[in-house]
């Protein structure tokens, strides 16, 4: 049994953990200058910002007298040489096929997410973004077919199924905080159920011709990661070596690198080594022996604290998930680093010219997601509420709906890459797919953002009560 004054300290450090600003730490010099850059990577728009000042930036150099050099950089040649064999790629294709990976690792890692303890982890739950989802999917392809159906943009029309997480949820953090949290988690659950469809149609309707040797290699990689989820296996590093061969493996079978990122997301575990109780009695007994050394030896760590510290740090490790983890771990450099790259490797297209706008591609991919998406999430959330089978998210007016559906007209990220695997080599259909994207997202962005303003500020006289969801564990 513990003492009443070990009882106080741990109230005490428990309290301090709860209250970071709090703690009494050493500052560098430098804090004051990093503070704004600390508060701009916390802020949930930021992702957004970085990728829309990355699009920019594509569009600014694709457009400049130095257009020239946006291609002749991202075309130029990069191999990378392992036991004698070498294997070469542009740098846009290194991005779009080995960086964009990683993306697509946290895209599944959130579906699986969602699946587990999110907001598709019920049918009662799921019914709403799920209907809602698929509605915002099949409007747009229709829309797209009905303007190139039969043409040589044919192929584009999984161009405007998928919603960018990154700008729709940025979009709607900069609107306020007054937004019900169950909007939010409405329209993050239709964008997530959205990327696991996109992936779909990618590895089904956009796959070269199959490698079958290759597809056995990739086949035994998954086969071994799977082999490792079962055995309850934690460690990262396995699951990164299979992973890398999982990848190289795809790569060369045919079916798009990226849906490798996906599988190899769903086979990391969601189980972890030790549970909460056990945790926090094991940290008490290590704060114990902790807290003996400093007052015995306050001015120094011990070997003992040294120990105690370690054991807790792995403790902390075990009693989160690796789905968690991992999650965590990636969603930093895939926010700040590996999207806007992607954006600024393939946004820039070149306006000057007035082809685009003469394109039935450009119209269809526009028009699709400006009016098929919102249409299509409205129609299938309005049947959806209509059967009985969904509820309006709690705390959310039709309103707050309809604004949210216009906001998943923003398929900037999901709807590039689609575009770069619908028109390989063919620059002219490929440009005009990409200007309406960005008309499209530019409209939608705005227009979204204006309705849920209003939609807010009118429900402003009785604050919405926000849902609690379940937390990662």
């Amino acid at each position: 049994m513990t003492d009443p004054a070990f009882n106080a300290y741990i109230l005490r450090i428990s309290s301090t953990f709860m209250r970071p600003a709090t703690i009494p730490l050493t500052q560098s010099r430098v804090s004051p200058l990093l503070q704004p850059v600390q508060a701009f990577l916390s802020a949930e728009s930021s992702g957004g910002i970085l990728l829309l000042a990355a699009a920019m930036i594509a569009l600014a150099w694709a457009n400049s007298p130095w257009g020239d050099s946006y291609a002749h950089f991202w075309h130029a040649k990069l191999a990378i040489t392992v036991g004698g064999k070498s294997h070469g790629m542009s740098l846009e294709h290194w991005v779009n096929d080995g960086l964009m990976v990683i993306f697509f690792v946290l895209v599944g890692l959130e579906i699986k997410r969602e699946l587990i303890i999110g907001e598709l982890a019920s049918v009662r739950r799921a019914a709403l973004p799920l209907a809602a989802a698929i509605g915002g999917m099949v409007v747009p392809a229709l829309i797209y077919l009905a303007l190139n159906a039969g043409g040589p943009g044919a192929a584009g029309w999984g161009i405007p199924m998928a919603t960018d997480i990154a700008f729709a949820v940025g979009v709607l953090a900069l609107v306020g905080r007054a937004v019900p949290t169950s909007a939010k988690v409405f329209l993050l659950a239709v964008a997530i159920v959205d990327d696991l469809g996109a992936v779909l149609v990618i590895a089904l309707f956009y796959t070269s011709q199959i490698s079958g040797s290759a597809l056995t290699i990739a086949a035994a990689f998954l086969v071994g990661l799977i082999a490792l989820n079962i055995l309850r296996v934690h460690r990262p590093l396995p699951f990164i070596l299979l992973g890398i061969g999982l990848w190289a493996a795809t790569l060369y079978s045919g079916v798009h690198a990226t849906v490798a990122g996906v599988l190899l997301a769903f086979t990391i575990p969601a189980t972890r080594q030790i549970e909460e109780r056990p945790y926090v009695a094991y940290m008490r007994k290590m704060l114990e022996r902790f807290d003996r050394d400093a007052t015995i030896v306050p001015d120094r760590i011990t070997e003992d604290q040294s120990h105690a510290i370690k054991s807790m740090e792995e403790a902390s490790q075990a009693v989160q998930t690796p789905l968690a983890r991992v999650e965590h771990a990636l969603l930093w450099p895939v926010s700040f680093l590996i999207v806007p790259l992607f954006a600024l490797a393939n946004a820039g297209v070149d306006l000057r010219g007035a082809a685009a706008m003469d394109s039935p591609i450009t119209w269809g991919v526009f028009f699709g997601l400006l009016l098929g998406k919102p249409v299509g999430v409205l129609l299938a959330s309005w049947a959806a509420i209509k059967a009985g089978v969904a509820v309006l998210p709690h705390g959310a007016t039709t309103f707050h709906l309809v604004g949210i559906s216009i906001l998943c007209g923003i398929g900037f990220t999901m709807s590039l890459f689609v575009a770069n695997l619908a028109f390989p080599g063919q620059a002219n259909h490929l440009a005009a797919s990409k200007v309406g994207i960005l008309l499209a997202s530019l409209v939608s962005g705005i227009l979204g953002a204006a309705i849920i303003a209003i939609a807010t500020r009118k429900a402003s006289g009785t604050p919405p009560s926000a849902t609690v969801t379940n937390p990662v564990d």
